[in-house]
């Protein structure tokens, strides 16, 4: 069978599964919107907090307004104990709640160290540390009047003051996330990553669903095409389809959700090849091994949560053990992630990556050479399953032959 019979069967193979194209396609469109859907006002602000003032002096009145003024949190309710906030915050579902001390304004007269008190689900994380993000801001900030207050009336400048007030002054600056976002710190990892999962998926659909056809008996082109034909023709099928989808995610999704992208054009297409390839190749691999094109989407479905927390973007890859971070960086999306990561968001000179970029290329070489022995060998069970049956068959002619002279 010639390439391009092979590479006309490959395509009608691909295109004509309801399964692939939905799970291609659709797919990756699909959640090209939905995933960032969560994340789309990048931090949560104004979340609703309830406060019991059990000061009422004009100083923690201010305290409520400095807090009501942050863009962390709205002071939505007003209870007058603390029971009856508890009972505010269960029933309106609010994201906290205040506590503003007895004596707030005549402790700090006295030079004590008055507490506020906060309370909050922790189990939502995001919104917990955001409300908390405020209440310290405005904290802080009394905190600070307060001190250059008294450092004015003991006879120190107002200017001065205003610089002396604290020995330590925090000039903090993101380095990459200037927006301090959580579509410009998740989106573009977890993009590389619905690549690589539907790219792995649809070639194990194609080659679960072949694999199947042969375990029963039927044949095809995938069992008379060379196996290096059938290597090479179906990894280049899905790697220029996914190229395609990766300039929709890198392109278009991009620009759409405001997300920076630094990475040089050539740079980043020298890239997605050696991760394009290595992720079929694997697909190859897993379509091979299974009996039934389904099980592809639920073993990669699986692999899904362990690949996100140990490709490095979640969770430090130094706080992972190291046999566990061997095994996952034979998986191509997680030194694909912190490829495309230091180039494309942290713009890193392409030679920054360069272990990465042959990590890949030797991914890509060893899942394609796996995928060949395993193409290899289906091509040459079938081959003796073929014989047997017509072995079979003639044995059969020849009994009825013998029983019909008998006869």
């Amino acid at each position: 069978m010639s390439w391009w019979d092979v590479f006309i069967n490959e395509l009608r193979a691909i295109f004509f599964n309801r399964s692939i194209v939905l799970t291609v396609f659709g797919g990756v469109i699909f959640y090209s919107f939905l995933y960032p859907l969560p994340y789309s006002q990048q931090v949560p602000r104004e979340q609703k907090v309830v406060v019991v003032n059990l000061d009422e002096s004009q100083l923690s009145r201010k305290l409520e307004r400095m807090v009501d003024a942050t863009p962390q949190v709205e002071l939505s309710e007003r209870a007058y104990s603390v029971e009856e906030a508890e009972k505010l915050f269960l029933e309106k579902r609010l994201a906290g709640i205040l506590v503003i001390p007895e004596n707030f304004y005549r402790d700090l007269l006295l030079g004590h160290q008055p507490t506020l008190s906060f309370a909050g689900d922790a189990s939502y994380i995001l919104v917990y540390s955001t409300v908390l993000e405020g209440m310290l801001g405005a904290g802080g900030t009394m905190s600070a009047e307060v001190k250059v207050t008294r450092m004015v009336m003991s006879g120190q400048a107002m200017a001065l003051a205003a610089e002396q007030y604290s020995a330590i002054r925090l000039n903090s600056r993101p380095a990459f996330n200037e927006t301090m976002g959580y579509v410009n710190y998740i989106v573009p990892a977890v993009f590389i990553l619905i690549l690589h999962q539907t790219l792995i998926i649809g070639v194990g659909l194609l080659g679960g669903g072949q694999n199947k056809k042969r375990l029963d008996g039927e044949g095809g082109y995938w069992l008379q095409a060379s196996p290096l034909k059938l290597l090479m023709v179906r990894a280049l099928i899905f790697a220029a389809i996914y190229w395609i989808l990766s300039l929709y995610y890198f392109g278009f999704c991009f620009v759409y959700y405001g997300v920076p992208h630094l990475a040089d054009a050539a740079e980043l297409h020298l890239l997605l090849l050696p991760f394009l390839l290595s992720a079929a190749m694997l697909g190859i691999c897993i379509g091979a091994v299974l009996p039934r094109c389904e099980l592809a989407t639920l073993i990669v479905l699986l692999t899904s949560m362990p690949l996100v927390f140990g490709a490095g973007f979640v969770w430090p890859t130094v706080a992972i053990p190291a046999p566990i971070a061997t095994i996952l960086n034979m998986v191509p999306v997680v030194p694909a992630i912190q490829g495309f990561l230091r180039l494309n968001q942290m713009g890193a000179d392409f030679q920054a990556i360069i272990p990465l970029w042959k990590q890949l290329w030797l991914l890509a070489g060893g899942y394609g050479f796996l995928a060949w022995l395993l193409l290899h060998r289906h091509q040459a069970l079938a081959e003796k399953q073929r014989v047997a049956k017509h072995s079979c068959e003639q044995s059969l002619s020849e009994i009825d032959n013998i029983s019909q002279q008998l006869s």
